[in-house]
């Protein structure tokens, strides 16, 4: 256990990080992440406050679907990425990163925290789907990207076909007290427990950015590879003049992916490097199981995003080659 965003949460569990990265990958694994905020919006209103204040246009789905988006400041930066739950016309979902739920919070109008009132479970893998059936059949239904309210293990649950690590998979919204009865019946199915080592190494495998490393404050949308986020033609929204002058006058920096040699992982924070000249930073380093070698995220001057590169950590220098995103394809 240990502390993340204000909660306490497994790392790992007795079986250890990679034996559960790796059941995510072959079979199914489950991950309490509970420390994800939930903003719930279920007035008249809340559809235009979310269009005028998120990057993503909700014009693109209806209610019964999911979609990704950005909280900017006004530079341009990343305050927060957030996943939408729109479960009906009236009841949505917004859910931040662990630390920002205030923030975001503060930025919609007649917005309510109900973070503490459930838990979330993703349950992500190849046999994710197969195992969740013999607790719930139509849990298990629930296609990528759609969401909505299903019993699980005879409790009322939200049920959404997103999840974090490249695999297909559902994450269930459980009321705070059902939580243990919910895990438990998955465990008894044959999903094993994950911690968020996992998660981490996972999403990385994945290609897929960590608030605080690949997005931030002083990080765009643009500059990490995410203008699909952008929806360019809708109304304003804060963060989109600054977005549109960067788009006009080129990005100085750009998310790329390095592989490395041997098992030793770069880190975040550590120098890359192209024939002795640094030219960026990585944002996110470590092994990866699938792979058997290091890899990491780093923002780059965006002329140098082929060929060959060192990672510099501390003393000693990594060899590397600059490589596509994701390293490990998604299978959800």
């Amino acid at each position: 256990m240990a502390p993340f965003g204000g909660w306490e949460m497994p790392i790992s569990y007795e079986t250890g990080t990679i034996a559960e990265h790796m059941a995510c990958r072959t079979t199914a694994a489950m991950f309490d992440v509970s420390h994800l905020g939930t903003v719930l919006l279920d007035t008249e209103g809340a559809f235009d406050d979310l269009q005028r204040t998120l990057t993503n246009d909700l014009n693109k789905i209806a209610p019964g679907r999911t979609q990704y988006t950005h909280l900017l400041n006004r530079a341009g930066g990343v305050v927060d990425d957030i996943i939408i739950w729109w479960i009906s016309e009236n009841n949505i979902h917004v859910m931040p990163n662990a630390s920002n739920t205030k923030g975001v919070l503060s930025a919609l109008t007649g917005g309510r925290d109900i973070t503490t009132e459930r838990a979330i479970i993703a349950v992500q893998g190849p046999t994710a789907r197969a195992l969740v059936a013999k607790v719930a059949p139509d849990v298990a239904e629930v296609k990528r990207r759609a969401v909505g309210k299903i019993r699980c293990a005879g409790v009322d649950c939200i049920v959404a076909g997103t999840g974090y690590t490249g695999e297909d998979g559902v994450e269930l919204a459980v009321p705070a007290e059902d939580a243990k009865r919910v895990w438990e019946s998955l465990l008894e199915a044959g999903v094993m427990p994950a911690g968020l080592g996992a998660r981490d190494t996972l999403r990385l495998e994945a290609g897929l950015p960590l608030h605080g490393h690949e997005l931030g404050p002083t990080i765009s949308p643009l500059e990490a590879g995410l203008a699909w986020v952008v929806a360019w033609e809708k109304a304003d929204f804060v963060g989109r003049e600054a977005l549109l002058n960067q788009r006009e006058s080129g990005l100085k920096r750009t998310l790329v992916g390095i592989a490395t040699v041997g098992r030793r992982p770069p880190r975040d924070g550590a120098t890359v490097e192209v024939n002795g000249e640094q030219v960026g930073i990585v944002t996110s380093g470590n092994f990866s199981p699938v792979l058997g070698h290091g890899i990491a995220l780093a923002l780059v001057a965006p002329q140098t995003v082929s060929g060959p590169c060192e990672i510099r950590v501390r003393d000693t220098v990594l060899s590397g080659n600059f490589v596509p995103l994701p390293f490990v394809a998604h299978r959800g």
